[in-house]
């Protein structure tokens, strides 16, 4: 396994065990809290919100996909752009989520979880190997292209999102996380927003 992806998946692993030993409190300090959720905002939950989460299937499926997705980007890149792409995933789904469901949708608990870092990296592999097939874990013989996959998750997640359905779950963390690592891949393609395409 990559060293990046393998430090990933141990440190969120390490900072769970930590959370069951310490209890709510990590969660206080270093959850993602919208504004008028009830908890206080520091800078910091842009970032550490991604290292925590609420039970051991919710850990184990982002650590599946950090190690199915991201490992492939890692031996594509280097290490610190894998790296910067997954930080920057994880702030702009911060960031959206906040903007979203802070403003809009009320939201009153904190947001934890790896999902926004994962979307992201989702979302570039899907750029890079577009015609790599994935199979789901609970439909085994459902083969997807990549490509297809994310479009249709997407669209699912912002279905969801707007009809304010499955409580809970932070939808819009996760499109803003995909929208992180389409911005990350233009950034390092030297292409920003709308820019000519050079060679990757």
């Amino acid at each position: 396994m990559p060293p990046i992806t393998l430090a990933l998946i141990l440190l969120n692993v390490l900072v769970f065990a930590l959370a069951v030993s310490t209890g709510p409190e990590i969660v206080r300090v270093f959850g993602l809290w919208p504004p008028g959720s009830g908890g206080a905002f520091h800078l910091w939950q842009l970032v550490t919100y991604s290292f925590l989460h609420g039970s051991v299937l919710h850990l184990a499926f982002n650590m599946i996909a950090i190690w199915m997705f991201g490992a492939a980007l890692e031996r594509r890149w280097n290490d610190l752009r894998y790296l910067l792409t997954y930080l920057f995933s994880v702030i702009v789904a911060a960031m959206t989520q906040i903007a979203v469901s802070g403003y809009f949708l009320h939201a009153s608990s904190p947001v934890i979880g790896a999902s926004g870092g994962v979307f992201g990296l989702l979302l570039a592999y899907a750029l890079y190997f577009p015609n790599r097939v994935i199979t789901l874990i609970f439909l085994p013989f459902v083969r997807i292209p990549a490509r297809t996959f994310v479009l249709g998750y997407g669209a699912i997640e912002l279905f969801l999102g707007v009809t304010n359905t499955a409580a809970g779950v932070a939808h819009f963390a996760h499109l803003g996380g995909l929208f992180g690592g389409w911005l990350a891949v233009q950034y390092f393609r030297g292409r920003g927003l709308f820019g000519s395409r050079p060679s990757a």
